[in-house]
């Protein structure tokens, strides 16, 4: 049985007017010519799409793709320039850091100011207002003007009025990359919470270690249009392969010829009664010896939570440094991880930290279904029962 439509957008474009003049002055003059001194700009272009009662959907893509733009369309916060949207149910959104909140007002204010705004009423805010306090851990300065707080205080009394609005459907725009890593772990178990009460959850972030582990759909945006909308982990792999795709189209990578570069990677696997033997050759050809290089790889899940990582500068190996193709094997005897795919990125450069190339998702190999349970880990556990 399908659940039922929260939002639906049908062929949604939304442009904005980027003007030329650099000043009030200057766009006065041009008026008789304004058409000629300003461009359309299109965020958006031709999205459509419905999303379901208890789904959690994670928008990616690069910086200016239109994430944050559709984010707040959904929201309602900025209208489409053509196409219409429709939803229902409460919705409660963090969009900006601030956003909703009155400088000069205290935080105490700005608690019953944002819940108004979000449908409460001052009798419903009062039930939960000490919830709301609690949650965000912030009571010693509750009744100070919020001008004065940080922005992990921000966000903290944002996310905190957020959720306990009970809203169906939460917008989340990278807010959740702000405060310490005790408050993210809190805004985490709260979202898990939403999720087995069956609330909607449509969230922007760059992370794709959490949009793996806390969606269940994925929308890969790119200059405005859906690229991909479905499994988070060919949504993911879609945006990595476009970011390598933006780095080596760079007009300065383009140009010079890096000293190090990657002609391949293959991995070789066989499995054994203890794990997975696994032996990676790399091929890289030198073009102008530096006086230090090295390799790092990771190991990630597809969803892109990174297993291991490791570098040649940590395991102290002296590698080939004259012009030429060398190749270097990397062996792994014993891999004991879950069932899966797993995957291999590779990078090229030296101990200060610059890249001259990268291989993501370079290689792969499947780890069998031999051991009982789920998950990342391999483990054969024994049970005593006294």
């Amino acid at each position: 049985m399908t659940s039922p439509t929260l939002v639906r957008l049908d062929d949604v474009s939304k442009r904005f007017i980027l003007h030329k003049d650099k000043s009030l002055k200057e766009r006065i003059v041009n008026f008789s010519t304004s058409r000629k001194h300003r461009d359309d700009f299109w965020a958006l272009r031709d999205v459509n799409f419905d999303i379901h009662l208890g789904t959690t959907v994670g928008l990616v893509g690069h910086n200016g793709s239109g994430k944050s733009t559709l984010l707040k369309v959904i929201g309602g916060i900025l209208q489409p320039t053509t196409g219409t949207v429709a939803r229902r149910g409460r919705l409660a959104a963090l969009l900006e850091l601030g956003a909703g909140f009155h400088q000069d007002l205290t935080g105490r204010e700005n608690v019953y100011l944002n819940a108004a705004i979000l449908g409460l009423s001052r009798t419903e805010t009062e039930k939960v207002f000490d919830e709301i306090i609690d949650f965000s851990g912030i009571e010693s300065f509750i009744d100070t003007q919020v001008k004065f707080y940080s922005s992990g205080m921000y966000v903290r009394l944002a996310f905190a009025v957020a959720v306990h609005v009970n809203p169906d459907l939460l917008l989340v725009d990278e807010v959740l990359a702000v405060g310490d890593e005790p408050f993210q772990r809190k805004c985490m178990q709260k979202i898990a919470q939403f999720q087995s009460e069956g609330r909607t959850i449509v969230l922007v972030s760059h992370s794709a270690d959490q949009v793996g582990t806390l969606c269940d759909r994925v929308m890969v945006l790119h200059g405005g249009l859906v690229l991909h909308d479905g499994d988070p982990a060919e949504g993911i792999r879609i945006l990595r392969d476009g970011y390598e795709t933006d780095r080596k189209a760079d007009p300065h990578l383009a140009s010079t010829t890096p000293p190090y570069m990657f002609e391949s990677v293959t991995a070789t696997t066989h499995v054994t009664e203890r794990g997975v033997d696994i032996e990676v050759d790399v091929r890289v050809e030198i073009h102008d010896p530096q006086p230090d290089w090295g390799i790092g790889l990771s190991i990630d899940t597809p969803l892109g939570a990174t297993l291991y990582a490791v570098t040649t500068f940590d395991m102290d190996v002296s590698l080939p440094n004259v012009r030429g193709v060398h190749d270097v094997t990397f062996t792994f005897p014993n891999v004991s991880a879950g069932a899966g795919k797993y995957i291999f990125n590779f990078g090229l450069g030296n101990r200060s930290g610059t890249n001259w190339d990268q291989a993501p998702a370079s290689a792969s190999f499947d780890m069998p279904p031999t051991a009982i349970g789920h998950g990342i880990l391999r483990l054969e556990p024994t049970v005593v029962a006294h």
